[in-house]
């Protein structure tokens, strides 16, 4: 981990130690998900099929989950594992049932009645990367909000094992959630047949959930295109950035730096302290801790952009954090609610000593799937919203258009909009001649 003093910096070098890793995507690699896309469009399942078993390494005869694997892959799971999905399932249901968006209705003026509808998202695409660890929570984050929404036709891909089977966590997720359409799809494949539509899969107008460079560039090409879908958020490596004082301990600040550096070397983990004595504490602990770890090579490797940043104080610290604007942000301090009212931008805090970042990941209620990037300082985290329209609607009384039409035809006409202002003048003349 690099070691940075903030105030012995000037503004550019400031800029530049918080600037990110570059993901840069090869041309290659855009001019090859753009042949996978075209091709899942032409070909449908063949087409899936044939990458599924040249990317996976399983040969299918059918992508499409069946019952009797939801039923086997139940029958495989522990007790205590089925238990802890189901709790971390109603944890994220009651967060996001009591943040969901309610419809209204108000009076703007006497006669004019103006309302906020609700509607879910018709076709719905989750995916569910598995890579080197698969994701259950995720099938949760995603299918909680969803069904919440009330979304009718939900899609959600994965991709299969060697052994042609998706990992059992996985599918007892998503079940539990409602989803009984699950394919064993996996990386720009799964993208494009959800966005497009391809044989057996069905076209989506929205696609959510996290993915490898892979997915992330077959997502931002059929966001970018007229006939594909529309996605979540930006998508990126995943990041952490720890506010932590003279009183933190620094086996938990190492501990929560190591929880985000495992997901892989491009992964950013940042601490931002005042303490230069925690600053060396948890450089040794992370060392130490890293050691330890099985995935310890990608997390040795994320720790080669890390950084420990020196402020002057927690003010400061909290600046520096809203420059960045983490996915993830973590005050470990003596008092974190202190500082709350200053942060801007986050995805998703985590406050105080007894808080680490793994409980939102999994089952504190929250929604791990984050704008990261510095896109918090834009987008939001998934809730029910995400998966909802809102439409407005309005009616008027005749005394609702008399009250409101001058009002409409001086803006209508400030604008040059003549034929705005005509469509309210012809209904006041209509009302006038029956006066």
């Amino acid at each position: 981990m690099k070691r940075i003093d903030w105030n012995a910096l000037d503004a550019d070098a400031q800029a530049d130690a918080l600037r990110r890793p570059v993901q840069r995507v090869a041309e290659e690699t855009r001019a090859t998900v753009a042949r996978i896309l075209a091709d899942v469009r032409a070909g449908g399942d063949a087409t899936l099929l044939a990458l599924t078993e040249r990317f996976d390494g399983c040969r299918l005869a059918d992508h499409r989950v069946s019952d009797e694997e939801f039923q086997a892959a139940e029958a495989a799971l522990g007790a205590d594992i089925r238990q802890a999905i189901a709790d971390a399932r109603e944890r994220i249901a009651m967060f996001h049932r009591a943040g969901a968006p309610q419809p209204y209705a108000i009076d703007t003026a006497p006669g004019v009645r103006c309302e906020r509808l609700l509607r879910p998202i018709a076709r719905v695409g989750c995916y569910v990367p598995a890579g080197a660890a698969p994701l259950p929570s995720t099938a949760l984050m995603l299918g909680v909000p969803a069904e919440l929404a009330g979304c009718r036709n939900i899609v959600l891909c994965t991709p299969p094992r060697a052994d042609g089977r998706c990992d059992e966590a996985v599918l007892y997720a998503a079940r539990l959630c409602g989803i009984r359409r699950v394919h064993k799809l996996g990386g720009a494949q799964a993208i494009a047949a959800m966005a497009y539509g391809a044989g057996s899969v069905s076209r989506c107008d929205k696609l959510f959930g996290p993915g490898n460079a892979w997915v992330t560039e077959a997502k931002r090409q059929v966001a970018a295109d007229p006939d594909g879908a529309l996605i979540d958020m930006p998508a990126g490596p995943s990041e952490v950035l720890v506010i932590a004082d003279a009183a933190a301990d620094p086996r938990f600040v190492a501990a929560d730096l190591l929880a985000q550096a495992e997901h892989g070397g491009d992964s950013q983990v940042i601490l931002v302290t005042d303490s230069t004595v925690l600053a060396a504490a948890v450089e040794a602990e992370v060392a130490r801790q890293c050691d330890l770890l099985p995935r310890a090579a990608l997390a040795a490797s994320a720790l080669e952009h890390a950084r420990i940043i020196r402020v002057d104080d927690l003010d400061a610290a909290v600046a520096l954090s809203n420059a960045y604007a983490p996915e993830h942000l973590i005050l470990n301090v003596a008092r974190p609610r202190a500082l709350l009212d200053a942060v801007e931008h986050a995805g998703s805090i985590f406050l105080g000593a007894w808080s680490p970042e793994s409980v939102g990941d999994y089952c504190s209620g929250t929604n791990h799937v984050l704008p990261t990037s510095g896109s918090a300082r834009a987008w939001s985290g998934l809730s029910v919203a995400s998966f909802q329209k809102q439409v407005s609607v309005q009616e008027l009384s005749a005394d609702g258009l008399r009250a409101i039409g001058a009002c409409t035809t001086t803006l209508a006409r400030a604008e040059g909009l003549e034929a705005h202002a005509q469509a309210v003048d012809v209904r006041l003349a209509a009302l006038d001649a029956v006066a």
